[in-house]
């Protein structure tokens, strides 16, 4: 084994090499080539695996990460291991891949799965408001989630916390109620408005028709079991940010629902529309 500069003209002189490897996933390789790029790649134990010598040997294991190089063009560490049996082919790759929510745990975490997938969603939420969560864009690397989550570690764990909660009360997925929390609450909203926002949303206790926690609620529960429950992060997201949108600005509302366009609503915060608490146009049951 050695450690060795692997270039794009010497991954791509390895590529070259008569080889016997499963079909490339590029959805794979774009996400090792991003890391490559942003300076997120790091000298692990996972590099290449040759049959024979460096000069010559062929690769067995490694190609993904050979062939972002070429597609990053850009130099990066790998560990080389030479002349390894290519009777090992089976067992490679068979064990369970690391995820983000293992990677949370690890570092002491609580409720890592859902933290996880709060961070990823966020992101999603905002930077794929038109599109489908789904592809190579939509693919979040385990740095990337941590790198997201350092820079505001507290607002993610509470946004997970209230999904959390939501889920239990309302039957929202968690997920999408910690993601519309986060997108809408953000740092910049008055606890004690939060907190009305929540617990009318939570109890649904004497909320008057045309209140739009209402109409969320109604639109999270299940009637019958004819009536299909939106399973999906995305669009309950969608309806939870609607809702606190008619919320913030007083409007009535009976029944929600996602565009058909499919497009998400982009948030507003009270500072958007010079909100005050006193303001009347911030509860539609205000006088």
């Amino acid at each position: 084994m050695q450690i060795v500069m692997t270039s794009p003209e010497f991954a791509a002189e390895l590529l070259s090499r008569r080889t016997c490897n499963r079909p490339v996933n590029r959805g794979n390789v774009s996400a090792l080539a991003e890391s490559m790029v942003c300076g997120r790649w790091q000298l692990t134990h996972q590099g290449i695996a040759l049959d024979g010598p460096l000069e010559t040997g062929a690769v067995i294991d490694g190609q993904h990460r050979l062939h972002a190089v070429v597609m990053a063009n850009t130099t990066v560490p790998m560990m080389v291991f030479e002349n390894m049996s290519p009777e090992t082919l089976p067992v490679l790759d068979t064990g369970r891949r690391r995820s983000a929510a293992d990677t949370l745990s690890l570092s002491g975490e609580k409720d890592a799965g859902l933290l996880a997938s709060t961070v990823r969603h966020v992101h999603l939420y905002l930077s794929l408001p038109n599109a489908p969560w789904t592809g190579p864009k939509a693919r979040m690397s385990n740095d990337q989630v941590l790198e997201t989550l350092a820079k505001d570690p507290d607002g993610y764990r509470r946004a997970a916390a209230v999904g959390r909660r939501l889920g239990a009360q309302i039957h929202i997925l968690p997920t999408a109620a910690a993601v519309g929390y986060y997108v809408t609450v953000g740092g910049s909203t008055s606890a004690t408005w939060v907190e009305e926002w929540l617990s009318g949303l939570a109890s649904g206790a004497d909320l008057p028709q045309g209140d739009a926690r209402l109409a969320l609620r109604n639109a999270m529960t299940v009637p019958g079991r004819s009536s299909r429950r939106r399973r999906s992060t995305r669009p309950q997201a969608g309806l939870y940010v609607k809702a606190w949108n008619h919320w913030v600005e007083g409007n009535d509302v009976s029944k929600l629902a996602m565009p058909k366009n499919g497009k998400l609503p982009q948030p507003l915060r009270p500072g958007d529309l010079a909100i005050t608490p006193d303001s009347s146009r911030w509860r539609s049951q205000s006088p």
